[in-house]
């Protein structure tokens, strides 16, 4: 009878859970209506509207998302609406499991407790796709749990399966929406199979990874084909930044290019240290011609090859110049509703933007430190080298190797210094505190017996919630 009792507790519970993410995020949903936008958030709704043509300026496959969206719903709030639902289902997906594989009533709502912490809730509604791969990320961790969580209990081929797809799917939509995330996916990836069997062989290796190539190229491929975005060369973007910081203006005058783009790199570089602009110079510093880089990006990307072998020493010095910025002067903590546009968008509720605007910037100036990359990246570090050695050692590793790399891997192509960039690193190491401090308490559980269905693995831990947690 005692077990009996146990179990509706135990649905009733999870049911409690689903209730208080609901919340949440019809809550996130109203507060971000309809949809923070930036400059780039505009541009990619003109572009998913179709009153712009499609680019690859930003990631394509955001507009075409967002075009069918909008083919659906008929509004473009749809889109944030899908990010508040990705996010919170993704937290309460992970609440569900932490609280069946530990029986912890408080550790489970710990998890959806990230939700509304300032570094975290401020670009929840914001349309970017920083926010997207950190999405997709979390969403993909919450399909490892779910294998962690079936593992033990054996399950069928067809279930292993399944979930291993849907997890690759959320893992290339975020390398497709950044292409940097390929350094935060990969150990997400290896935790999804780790997660869906406990010593896969090699040939479960290759089939798994040729799963997760094959959902990368072909929507890449198809995107390429059949919606045919316009070429902008935008990695030119990181090369005008490096050579207009690194070389002198007399070393720009005597260039070894058309003497169009000679005159606007030595204007650049001067405008650029006028007004202090350490990166971007793009947008801050460049006279764009008309046709942005696309007719520069030879001419530049060939003058950085032969430059930067030269300037090696200056190089290294502007790179870690800018990246200890993204460390210790991190910008742009909170996007503040949206850009003003000449597409008649406002904020629907803005004292509700201006109450989240309070609180986050509050925050941000009352704990700096949340909002510093340099806090994130300790962290990271610290869960990568000790994740403890309970159930959760693995996902926290995982999430500690995916934050490190993520941050480091912007060392040599990060374009400005702004929060967005550790974005999914706040995301994935305060997800990876909380099962720190869950797992050292609770010793890896023996492995359940095939056959023994979920529920049952959940009675064990009965005696750790008697009390109510």
């Amino acid at each position: 009878m005692g077990q009996m009792g146990w179990v509706p507790r135990v649905r009733r519970w999870v049911w409690a859970l689903a209730a208080v993410a609901a919340v949440c995020c019809l809550g996130t949903i109203l507060v971000f209506a309809p949809g923070y936008l930036s400059p780039d958030s505009l541009e990619q709704l003109r572009q998913a509207e179709g009153r712009t043509p499609l680019t690859d300026w930003h990631p394509p496959v955001l507009s075409l998302v967002w075009r069918a969206l909008i083919a659906v719903t008929g509004t473009f709030a749809s889109m944030a609406v899908l990010q508040a639902v990705v996010f919170w289902g993704a937290l309460w997906v992970l609440a569900w499991c932490v609280w069946e594989l530990t029986g912890s009533r408080g550790g489970s709502l710990t998890v959806l407790g990230i939700g509304p912490m300032p570094f975290v809730l401020n670009f929840v509604g914001v349309v970017w796709k920083d926010v997207h791969t950190a999405f997709a990320l979390l969403a993909a961790c919450a399909v490892a749990f779910l294998g962690l969580r079936l593992r033990d209990g054996d399950p069928r081929p067809a279930v292993r399966w399944g979930l291993l797809a849907l997890g690759v799917l959320f893992l290339a939509y975020a390398m497709l929406v950044r292409k940097n995330a390929f350094f935060a996916a990969i150990p997400v990836f290896i935790l999804l199979v780790l997660a869906l069997w406990r010593a896969p062989g090699r040939r479960t290796w290759v089939t798994c990874t040729a799963a997760l190539v094959a959902a990368l190229l072909v929507p890449a491929v198809a995107i390429s084909l059949f919606a045919r975005p316009i070429g902008t060369k935008q990695g030119a973007q990181i090369m005008l930044d490096d050579l207009v910081h690194v070389l002198s203006v007399d070393e720009l005058r005597s260039a070894d290019v058309s003497p169009g783009l000679r005159d606007r790199l030595v204007a650049s570089a001067r405008e650029c240290e006028r007004i202090g602009a350490l990166s971007d110079a793009y947008w801050a510093c460049y006279q764009r011609p008309a046709d942005g880089l696309r007719g520069d990006s030879g001419e530049i990307t060939s003058l950085w090859l032969h430059e930067m072998s030269g300037h090696v020493p200056g190089y290294l010095q502007y790179r870690l110049r800018l990246f200890a910025t993204l460390l210790f002067e991190t910008d742009y903590a909170y996007k503040a509703g949206i850009t003003r546009n000449d597409l008649g968008i406002e904020v629907a509720h803005p004292r509700l933007e201006d109450m989240l605007g309070t609180y986050v910037g509050g925050m941000a100036t009352d704990v700096r430190w949340l909002f510093r990359g340099w806090f994130w990246l300790a962290v990271a570090l610290v869960l990568a080298v000790r994740p403890g050695r309970g159930v959760f050692a693995m996902p926290v590793r995982a999430l500690g190797v995916s934050s490190a790399a993520y941050i480091l891997g912007y060392l040599p192509i990060m374009p400005a210094t702004d929060f967005r960039y550790v974005y999914w690193p706040a995301i994935a190491c305060s997800l990876g505190v909380v099962l720190l401090w869950l797992g050292r308490s609770r010793p890896a559980p023996p492995p359940t017996a095939p056959g023994a269905t979920a529920d049952r693995a959940v009675t064990a831990h009965q005696p750790a919630d008697a009390g109510g947690q």
